[in-house]
């Protein structure tokens, strides 16, 4: 791992990530963690060593010029670690930014993890999105796991069930877990007949749950313009064709009716909670 500088010195710190490829569907899960990169202006402070886990003939490198000098660079696909110091918030996150390795994920992992062990980091967040069978006109699913009874407890998450194929989310989560850091896995579901990015509605809704793990404010900008924004896209492509219209309002039937078992004392006061502690939050900073 190549390094910007030496490596500075980091608050009570979290590591979030997020890995382009198969765990992003319409790049909702990258495209959080670009929003955080950018929003609270985050530090490139170290870099893998793309030689080690990507094949360029799968992920080309990219060849353009500096805007400063003007000469031909080139930028290779890697995986790089920022640092964002959140304003009036008491703890530092780390932001990792990938692209789901071609080979050697044990070594990736193990590296990754190495660098939260530098860190100390508190616990790990990885952010993902999946295609699913769900209407774009409702809130978007989002899905938490985790191992960790405190996390558990706190954030009304489970462990998880799934069987199957996986992708780095998923062998990270576990090395990760393996390792004794405590880890939340977020998987935000994504309409499968808007599968384009970018899915401002996905990404919206997995940094929702992400402020609650964090239990920091998180800065959305102009998120929710573009969230409605592509909603009403959608509803008119949607409204459109009478074969895709009738599909989604089986979809929003569906839905509505397994939602229904939610609307208990215990669920409004869940999501109470959460609406309380983001105001709290809010009003500290």
């Amino acid at each position: 791992m190549s390094e910007q500088n030496e490596f500075p010195t980091v608050v009570d710190p979290w590591l979030v990530v997020a890995f382009e490829g198969w765990n992003d569907a319409a790049e909702a899960a990258t495209d959080a963690v670009d929003h955080l990169i950018d929003w609270w202006d985050a530090e490139m402070i170290a870099e893998l060593d793309p030689d080690d886990y990507y094949d360029f003939q799968v992920n080309r490198p990219y060849i353009g010029r500096d805007e400063e000098t003007g000469e031909r660079t080139v930028t290779w696909p890697t995986t790089r670690v920022f640092l964002a110091r959140p304003v009036g918030s008491e703890r530092d996150v780390l932001l990792v930014r990938g692209i789901e390795p071609n080979m050697r994920w044990l070594a990736y992992c193990d590296e990754l993890l190495a660098l939260a062990d530098r860190f100390a980091v508190r616990g790990i967040v990885t952010l993902g999105a999946l295609l699913a069978d769900t209407p774009h006109t409702r809130p978007i699913p989002v899905t938490g796991t985790t191992s960790d009874p405190s996390l558990s407890a706190r954030l009304h998450v489970e462990e998880s069930q799934y069987e199957g194929p996986t992708g780095i989310n998923g062998v990270f989560s576990v090395a990760s877990a393996d390792a004794g850091v405590p880890t939340v896995s977020l998987w935000a579901a994504v309409p499968h007949y808007v599968a384009q990015s970018p899915s401002p509605k996905a990404t919206l809704a997995l940094l929702g749950y992400l402020e609650d793990v964090l239990a920091i404010s998180l800065p959305l900008g102009d998120l929710r313009d573009l969230a409605r924004a592509w909603e009403r896209g959608v509803e008119e492509l949607a409204s459109s064709d009478e074969e895709i219209a009738a599909y989604v309002e089986s979809l929003e039937e569906a839905r509505d009716t397994s939602d229904l078992p939610e609307a208990t004392g215990d669920a409004i006061a869940r999501e109470f909670e959460r609406y309380l502690k983001r105001r709290s939050r809010d009003t500290d900073t």
